[in-house]
């Protein structure tokens, strides 16, 4: 039984090949094309050389083109490496470096960076271009001219569920790891291999093509770029099971609507308050219609009280999910979110998943009521990509069983569900008590002004650290200091009101949406406060 991600699809196209699989912009393909076309890519890329195990960096937006190139790998048992967009040429460097890439795969816009990275990075030997409407000159092979040389044939040679599948942390906090897991493993935990709500395990590799088969269909809306996990998986997921995938080449939320409506979108999948916010402000400003939607789910990112208040309102009809995990975890634990239910402050409050339990600092299982690391038993990944130290850090045996413990805290309630609490890299210790900045930036962002915030530690001779925030106000307003202090107090203990304030104006965040610590780090330590609180409680503006 090859439980394997270019099987999964394989299956896929088999039953229903005139299903339209993707659509992005103004072009679409259908399971039939999909499958030509990736088959046409592996042939070029095989006749170049490639096979199992080679790394092929995927720099790109969202297009057709990047989940024919993720096929395309799969198919010959080589791994996709995601490459950051956004990144400089150092980080490039770095990456490119790292991830030891054999080929790259690239829209024509980037050639000048990959001109300036591929010289210092000699593992690189191909090079494919994708026009993307840029007129810009580039050294490679033009992405269609390869595939116009290539086979339609599915000739491959057999694949297995222990091929390797490689996704790259986005970095926010520190370097970019790659982390390492099985196709079975992933695909359990993150593809639909198991049952999301129920926790049952599908049977074979054939389930969700034959459920597929059962139904027309629906189209989903995955609005993060494919350079992060969730974006990778509501995608693949949806192709193994027979569902339309639109594909965004870049956020932009009054599009998504547009979209929506015109592709009748019945699921929309976003990465918490950085889409969730704008989208829904563009939905009331804009009149779109929304029908079409029975579910948003939001992954991977803080979805804030606030924010599902106002899709709750706006959208009454419309089931939201929330949904925790990692690139190290996959999926933890799942909420469905109903209006006028209680919700605690920071993140989600979930139903653990399968074998998802909160430890202790002596890797037990903690008791109702406690604060500890959330962790996972069962497909696990394999470790860090060239970094078995670090890999030895994230896994512990719990009753002779290995579960990964990625760095999230979490509390355990009462009722034996679970409060997501933020990445313990990220928590601020102030006097010795542990602030974590998602349940902060929540607090602010509930303010009517503040339109997005971030929420870092900065040094402070008193209490070793400060809570800081970097506050986004909403278009045509001007925070009121005092009362957005007093405003988070009623929303959390005051030891975690942020005693700094930067007013800028945009958040910084990586494609995916979610926060950029790094850079927040950096702005605090290179500009002067806004707006401080001083010895005795009292507050000072101090720039403008």
């Amino acid at each position: 039984m090859a439980l394997n991600i270019a099987d999964l699809f394989e299956h896929a196209a088999d039953a229903f090949p005139e299903r339209v699989a993707i659509a992005c912009g103004e072009r679409s393909a259908t399971y039939a094309d999909l499958e030509r076309r990736a088959n046409r890519l592996a042939h070029h890329l095989a006749g170049q050389g490639f096979g199992p195990g080679d790394h092929i960096g995927l720099y790109s937006r969202n297009s057709i083109e990047a989940i024919e190139t993720i096929l395309a790998a799969y198919k010959l048992r080589a791994v996709v490496i995601n490459v950051n967009y956004r990144y400089v040429e150092n980080e490039l460097r770095y990456l490119f470096d790292d991830a030891d890439l054999a080929a790259v795969v690239h829209e024509r816009r980037f050639a000048p960076l990959v001109d300036a990275v591929v010289p210092h990075t000699p593992t690189v030997r191909h090079r494919l271009v994708v026009a993307d409407g840029t007129d810009t000159a580039f050294d490679g092979t033009a992405y269609e001219e390869a595939l116009a040389g290539g086979s339609d044939a599915r000739d491959f040679p057999e694949r297995s569920g222990d091929d390797l599948y490689i996704l790259f942390t986005g970095g926010t906090t520190g370097k970019p790891k790659g982390v390492m897991w099985r196709h079975e493993d992933v695909w359990r935990v993150l593809g639909g291999g198991i049952d999301f709500v129920t926790g049952e395990a599908l049977p074979d590799e054939w389930e969700q093509s034959r459920r597929g088969a059962d139904s027309p269909g629906m189209t989903r809306l995955a609005c993060a770029p494919l350079i992060h996990g969730a974006a990778q998986w509501a995608a693949l997921a949806a192709l193994f099971g027979g569902d339309t995938v639109v594909l965004m080449p870049q956020f932009d939320p009054h599009e998504v609507w547009r979209a929506v409506a015109r592709h009748q979108v019945r699921v929309l999948t976003i990465v918490g308050d950085a889409m969730a916010r704008p989208l829904i402000e563009a939905y009331e400003r804009g009149g779109y219609d929304a029908s079409s939607l029975v579910a948003i789910s939001s992954h991977a990112a803080l979805f804030s009280r606030s924010v599902k208040d106002q899709y709750l309102a706006a959208l009454p009809n419309v089931v939201l999910t929330d949904a925790i995990g990692s690139s190290e975890s996959g999926f933890n634990g799942l909420a469905m979110v109903v209006k006028g239910a209680p919700q605690s402050g920071g993140g989600p409050t979930v139903r653990g998943g399968p074998d998802t339990v909160v430890i202790g600092e002596d890797d037990r299982p903690v008791a109702p009521g406690q604060v500890g690391r959330l962790a996972r038993g069962g497909h696990v990944p394999l470790g860090y990509y060239k970094d078995p130290e670090k890999s030895a850090t994230i896994f512990v045996e719990i009753d002779g069983a290995r579960h990964v413990v990625p760095g999230d805290y979490a509390r355990l309630e009462e009722d034996g569900s679970i409060t997501l609490l933020g990445r313990g890299n990220v928590s601020i210790n102030t006097a010795g008590e542990k602030v974590f900045p998602e349940e902060v930036e929540a607090a602010l962002k509930s303010h009517p002004d503040v339109f997005d915030a971030l929420v870092v530690g900065v040094p402070d001779e008193r209490l070793g650290q400060r809570v800081a925030a970097l506050v986004q106000p909403r278009s045509g307003t001007t925070i009121d200091f005092a009362a957005l202090d007093a405003h988070v107090r009623t929303q959390v203990a005051g030891y975690k009101t942020p005693r700094s304030l930067w007013v800028v104006d945009q958040v910084g965040r990586a494609p995916s949406a979610k926060p950029d610590y790094r850079w927040a780090k950096e702005y605090t330590s290179t500009h002067v406060p806004t707006w401080q609180a001083t010895a005795g409680g009292t507050h000072a503006q101090l720039s403008v």
